[in-house]
């Protein structure tokens, strides 16, 4: 049982993902799951693009089994199905199939699809030659209005289970365009990029959601009426909570593109003059260093920059931190801070 329970939490990136599907989709279909706005459709469409097939979309909540098998007609003294244009072009040259929402389905339209998924086939008509035939849906614990699939639906596909992954995002953020200040905050917030599904239907985030609350941001910029107040309605419309009130406090100061958080440990004078901004990059100073990733600076540097912060500051990032601290040098800094707390 454990074994099966590892095999099935295997998980794939978007970009791994791609690759994949560019590799062998034209004769094994492939079923992409992950919850809500992962950009699993973004991804689907960027690889046919790259290859250079057209892309036809279905979406599973929105059709009936004679959808996909076809209406008959009577041809001679036979009935013959005839396939809709969108699953067979009437030019026989491949192209990208991409069943939206395929968990989401009813188990008659899922049956529909076997003989696509598995043969590449639609009754007697086959697909031309080199398409790509690839699905996508939510999982069942995402609360997505996903039904259960049959076993000989399963049995046909190549199931991919996908992560998010921060650095792929980020290069592709900012390719599309995305705001300056969401890279930012997500470069340096990376668990807030995909936050999981809430019990609750409410705003939660996601890539999605990070990406389309940038596209409205810059509509409201380029309209000339983006007020501090409309940035909380967007980001609350959009985000999870704990995040849009990040977000808004650090766009409301200013703070600006975030610096690695090497840089203010060399520079404290680099730190945002903002109490939100920086109460938050201290806070985020004080997770790199649990991580151990300020390992290596030279316990000058560590002491320097304690010393420079206020004594409410210092025993922020200092708190149940003593011996991590203590272990990059900070011994100095911390004796000074005791004197002068205890006197």
């Amino acid at each position: 049982m454990e074994a099966t329970r590892s095999a099935f939490e295997e998980v794939v990136s978007l970009r791994q993902a791609k690759q994949l599907i560019q590799c062998m989709a034209h004769e094994q279909s492939f079923l992409l799951l992950s919850p809500p706005g992962l950009g699993k459709s973004e991804l689907v469409y960027e690889a046919a693009r790259e290859a250079g097939l057209p892309c036809r979309s279905l979406l599973g909540t929105q059709i009936a089994p004679e959808d996909v098998s076809g209406i008959p007609r009577i041809v001679g003294e036979r009935s013959v199905f005839c396939p809709p244009r969108v699953l067979l072009p009437e030019k026989p040259e491949p192209f990208c199939l991409f069943l939206d929402e395929l968990p989401a389905c009813s188990p008659d339209v899922q049956k529909a699809f076997y003989s696509l998924l598995l043969e590449r086939r639609l009754g007697e008509h086959a697909l031309p030659k080199g398409t790509w035939v690839v699905a996508a849906g939510n999982r069942l614990q995402d609360r997505a209005l996903v039904r259960a699939m049959s076993s000989a639906l399963v049995n046909r596909v190549t199931i991919l289970q996908l992560r998010v992954d921060t650095a792929d995002w980020l290069a592709w953020a900012q390719r599309a365009g995305v705001r300056a200040e969401i890279r930012s905050f997500i470069a340096t917030i990376p668990d807030a990029l995909m936050r999981p599904v809430p019990a609750e239907p409410v705003p939660f985030s996601t890539p999605r959601a990070w990406t389309l609350l940038s596209r409205a941001l810059d509509m409201a910029q380029n309209a000339g009426f983006l007020s501090n107040e409309l940035r909380r309605a967007l980001a609350f419309g959009r985000l999870s909570p704990e995040d849009a009130v990040v977000f808004c406090a650090l766009a409301e100061d200013s703070i600006g593109a975030v610096r690695p958080l090497e840089d203010y440990l060399r520079k404290p004078e680099l730190l945002p003059k903002g109490d939100s901004a920086r109460w938050f990059i201290l806070d985020c100073i004080r997770q790199f260093v649990r991580d151990g990733r300020a390992e290596g600076m030279k316990p000058a540097v560590i002491n320097r920059f304690l010393r420079s912060l206020s004594h409410e500051h210092q025993l922020l990032i200092l708190n149940d931190m003593v011996e991590v601290w203590g272990a990059l040098g900070a011994d100095r800094a911390m004796y000074d801070l005791l004197r002068k707390v205890a006197a």
